[in-house]
């Protein structure tokens, strides 16, 4: 039923963020396909600066200037992510452990504990009518709180109107970069976190140096991190480390035939992980011997 909720369910409500001791206010308002046709969804930031995007079909379509950057051809910085419990099962002890109530709903509270130190834990409270997650918390290793979703209001049952499913004039189209596919095997990774598996590969123009950046992203079904690798000629530029809430990011400089490169890990998992990964980047022989 998780797998399918917002598939087929279309809704309205309000939630709260919380990252890094920062919260924000947002509101959503999603229409599920039906009938084959397409699903819309707008999210509206209702504190601070206003921030709002739009996607069709799980692709960002416009944003405000805060998220209306370069992004990859098809993507939104939100691809959706299907979850299915039975291959996460592998990597995640599953466990219904009690009830709880969130925005006034009836939930089911889950936890998904990782096997391993590699990725973080989570706990979902899942609306007993419809499935849908009232409340994700992102968890470390010591059972403390990343990141936190959480509904405050949410509607199942007051149809969508139009207007609440149109962008603002705020809402730029998005502009996004054009790619290309990377020879399969151009680079590799030595080490990667069990279960986790090459997502998408692209080769993309820096918005800032021009410079062709590769582009892997890996998942295992519910957990993500990218690695960016861009030509550095000769530019001095220092290793890095970084943690803002549950993001890392890890940078290292690497030597290859065609000249140093800076290696980027970022993503939504643990420090260590993203150091061991960062460390285990090499350019295939092809590669090397260009």
């Amino acid at each position: 039923r998780l797998l399918k909720a917002e598939q087929r369910q279309s809704f309205q409500g309000v939630f709260v963020y919380e990252r890094n001791g920062s919260f924000s206010t947002h509101a959503i308002w999603h229409q599920a396909g039906q009938n084959d046709g397409e699903s819309r969804e707008r999210l509206l930031r209702l504190d601070g600066a206003p921030v709002e995007v739009m996607r069709v079909d799980g692709r960002l379509k416009c944003g405000s200037s805060a998220v209306a950057d370069q992004l990859i051809e098809g993507e939104g910085p939100w691809p959706p992510r299907p979850l299915d419990p039975q291959k996460l099962a592998e990597w995640y002890e599953i466990r219904m452990v009690g009830e709880s109530r969130v925005a006034g709903r009836a939930a089911v509270v889950l936890t998904i504990l990782p096997r391993d130190q590699y990725r973080y834990g989570f706990e979902l409270h899942l609306d007993r009518e419809t499935s849908l997650p009232l409340k994700s918390l992102l968890l470390n290793e010591k059972g403390q709180l990343l990141e936190r979703l959480q509904f405050t209001q949410l509607d199942t049952s007051t149809p969508l109107t139009k207007d609440k499913l149109e962008p603002g004039p705020a809402c730029q189209p998005v502009e996004v970069l054009q790619t290309s596919t990377p020879k399969q095997g151009a680079w590799r990774s030595e080490w990667l976190p069990p279960g986790f598996t090459l997502r998408s590969m692209h080769t993309q123009p820096s918005p800032v140096s021009g410079e062709n950046i590769t582009y892997l992203m890996y998942g295992d079904g519910l957990a993500r991190f990218s690695v960016f690798i861009e030509p550095l000629h000769s530019a001095l530029v220092e290793d890095a480390r970084s943690q803002l809430g549950p993001t890392v990011v890890v940078s290292k400089r690497i030597s290859t035939a065609d000249g140093d490169m800076m290696v980027t890990v970022i993503g939504e998992v643990p420090l260590g992980t993203a150091e061991r990964i960062v460390l285990s980047i090499r350019a295939s022989e092809e590669q090397a011997d260009r």
